[in-house]
């Protein structure tokens, strides 16, 4: 008869294929029951974006399977693991904080920020997304909101939708009217929105950068840690010395670099299925390369996208099967499991400020 302490030594031999260790020292491992020749458990994932689900399924159940189970259960969960730096700065309960940045304007970074935050939620997993864009400021638009917060208190409650908190300058001025602000300015209104918006429980909080490095940047890591940066670029080689600012900027200010993901990095045609590289290709890939940080992928150039970002219907919610949207799915996935590796190595004292993680297998 199969027992708990059997099953138990089973899974400690089944590695999480990003952290490298088993799933039983992890304590991803609950809620063991048998019944006869049935064998049931839950597997708390450290994020329920996870992208290697389905091969740790598989190993689980095939370890599970040579103790002589005929059937087994798997239940899933998530917990997203903390970067514990952000309780010890600021009073709020989110668990990572991912910036978005350019090192130029006009490569598509909100239409990014915004599908990566829809498609975390798509996950199951509790998002917010931070308008740090000041002067310009598009989350409004592209989410579709123009309402105006309401405040309880001393509180701001951030306005929803397609499942994400959200909060923008773009909510408290008209549209019209051109914010025209010294840095401290700036930095009050940064601070505001970290502490004095009721962001309630997130497992991410995505924060839309601003074009550049400036002092909303500076402001942001003087105010919060950040957990980790996506570099969005453009695949044409006058994009690319963009790339290396951006992700300087990052280093300088002890920010992990996440990645590097080209954005428009083809046209797929919605009649013959062809491919047009149109403003080249792989420029990103190979910068990334160069600077030895990862790869997060190629986010196609499809009037989809536009009409999602125009209309505030995000192409993740308007066509989740498109490859547009997969490739956003995607990129998801891959953050969310770099955030994971990045805050349980943290945990351990294993992450060196400032060092840009290993690039993920896929």
């Amino acid at each position: 008869m199969i027992n708990e302490q059997q099953v138990l030594n089973a899974l400690g031999k089944v590695q999480e294929p990003e952290l490298h260790r088993d799933l039983v020292s992890l304590n991803m491992v609950k809620d063991v029951k048998i019944q006869g020749d049935t064998v049931n458990f839950t597997i708390v994932l450290t994020t329920p974006a996870c992208p290697l689900r389905n091969q740790i399924e598989s190993e689980a159940k095939a370890a599970v399977a040579k103790l002589g189970a005929k059937q087994i259960n798997i239940k899933w969960d998530a917990n997203v693991p903390s970067d514990r730096r952000i309780s010890g700065k600021l009073d709020i309960p989110v668990k990572s904080t991912i910036a978005v940045a350019s090192g130029k304007g006009g490569v598509g970074k909100t239409t990014v920020s915004v599908n990566l935050a829809v498609a975390l939620a798509q996950s199951g997993a509790k998002v917010g997304l931070m308008d740090a864009d000041v002067y310009g400021p598009n989350i409004p638009i592209m989410m579709g909101v123009n309402e105006q917060p309401k405040a309880i208190g001393e509180r701001i409650i951030p306005l929803q939708a397609h499942g994400v908190k959200m909060m923008s300058m773009g909510f408290l001025v008209p549209p019209e009217q051109a914010v025209i602000w010294r840095g401290p300015m700036l930095h009050s209104a940064i601070r505001q929105f970290l502490s004095d918006v009721d962001w309630g429980d997130l497992d991410y909080l995505v924060i839309d950068l601003p074009p550049g490095t400036g002092d909303v940047q500076l402001t942001l890591a003087q105010s919060v840690p950040l957990t980790g940066g996506v570099v969005v670029a453009t695949p044409q080689d006058v994009a690319l010395a963009d790339v290396i600012k951006g992700i300087m900027m990052f280093q300088k200010l002890e920010v992990p670099v996440i990645g590097v993901v080209e954005n428009m990095s083809y046209f797929l045609c919605p009649h013959c299925n062809e491919r047009t590289d149109i403003f080249a290709h792989g420029g990103a890939h190979k910068m990334a390369e160069k600077l030895e940080v990862p790869f997060l992928g190629e986010i196609p150039l499809d009037v989809a996208i536009r009409i999602g970002g125009d209309t505030g219907q995000p192409v993740t919610v308007t066509h989740p099967d498109s490859p547009y949207a997969q490739a956003f799915q995607k990129l998801a996935r891959l953050v969310a499991a770099a955030v994971s590796v990045m805050n349980v190595n943290a945990a351990q004292g294993e992450l060196i400020a400032g060092a840009s993680i290993p690039v993920m297998r896929r």
